[in-house]
């Protein structure tokens, strides 16, 4: 009996390893994190309220109109639009952990054209990816600041092969701590600012000894909340919140590439953006439409393009009337 050995899978597999060697040596070999930029905003350090279960359904996409390289010239024109959705649910319990409320993230997350790097300019299908799953959220509020810590975990349980043309999934085990402030500026709340950082610390890619560095997010906005009164002007009907975003993103350490027997560390990237976020939270139903739109700038080793993310969610609340 013959075996059948597969030629053009290890032909694929080594031209990929020189590719990853050859690009290394320019200093544009980047690969990407878990963490979605532009899924914190506008009151990006603030806990949701206590005793409530909010179930969201999330709308992100990513266009990247160039690639920038290690000076932040333009080195190309990629025709990349990443697309990601799924299903997510976010509860705050009125248990408290060193005066905070502790709350837990799930999200169930479906994506096509997963990015794997600065240098993959992918067209995956449309499939299941990695998993996110945030066990400890606490939050704190003040007069005029609130406060929030967590841990997330991104799992592996989209489709990866190193080498692979169709992978939506990054094929690591991602671990992630952040934390974050909204501060307000009156005693209504109504004007506020905020800063998410988040620390990423990623494990090697599925079957390989590849390693994406740790990766440092920043995120969060300048607001104002609004309050939409009835027709007889007795109570509020929903809230109105608005104002600009921002998110940087910087990789703290080398990615580490190895390709027979050196190991290759290439230059780091990071990237800044700019942009707008409206929401809007109807009290009757309590149901929640958002809107952000980012315009990155400043890019070093990596693509360079616009994020949109559009969630709707309905809030469930537990506590008695």
């Amino acid at each position: 009996m013959k075996l059948k050995i597969n030629h053009s899978d290890k032909i694929m597999k080594l031209a990929y390893a020189v590719f990853l060697f050859l690009i290394s040596l320019y200093g544009n070999a980047q690969l990407k994190g878990g963490h979605i930029l532009g899924s914190s905003g506008l009151q990006s350090g603030t806990q949701a309220p206590e005793k409530t279960l909010s179930l969201y359904v999330p709308g992100y996409i990513y266009t990247a109109n160039c690639l920038r390289d290690g000076d932040g010239d333009k080195t190309g024109n990629p025709d990349l639009n990443m697309f990601l959705t799924g299903i997510g649910a976010n509860y705050v319990s009125d248990f408290k952990i060193l005066g905070a409320n502790y709350g837990a993230t799930v999200l169930v997350a479906f994506a096509s054209n997963t990015i794997q790097g600065s240098f993959i300019d992918s067209k995956s299908n449309f499939a299941f990816t990695d998993m996110l799953v945030q066990p400890v959220q606490l939050g704190w509020h003040n007069k005029r600041a609130d406060f929030v810590f967590s841990y997330q975990m991104y799992l592996p349980t989209g489709t990866y092969e190193y080498g692979g043309s169709n992978n939506s999934g990054l094929g690591m085990f991602m671990n992630e701590f952040s934390a974050g402030t909204t501060l307000f500026f009156n005693d209504k709340k109504t004007f506020h600012f905020s800063a998410l950082a988040a620390y990423e610390i990623n494990g090697k890619k599925k079957d390989t000894d590849i390693k994406t560095g740790d990766i440092l997010s920043l995120e969060g906005g300048l607001g104002k909340t609004f309050y939409c009164m009835n027709a007889e002007k007795t109570a509020p009907k929903g809230i109105l919140n608005a104002g600009l975003i921002y998110y940087f993103q910087f990789k703290v350490s080398d990615d580490k590439i190895p390709v027979g027997t050196f190991l290759l560390e290439p230059d780091k990237d990071h990237v800044s953006a700019l942009g707008a976020e409206v929401n809007y939270l109807h009290l009757g139903c309590m149901t929640q439409a958002g809107f952000r739109w980012v315009s990155e700038l400043g890019a070093v080793n990596r693509f360079q393009g616009n994020t949109f993310f559009i969630t709707l969610a309905h809030v469930f609340s537990f506590k008695k009337k």
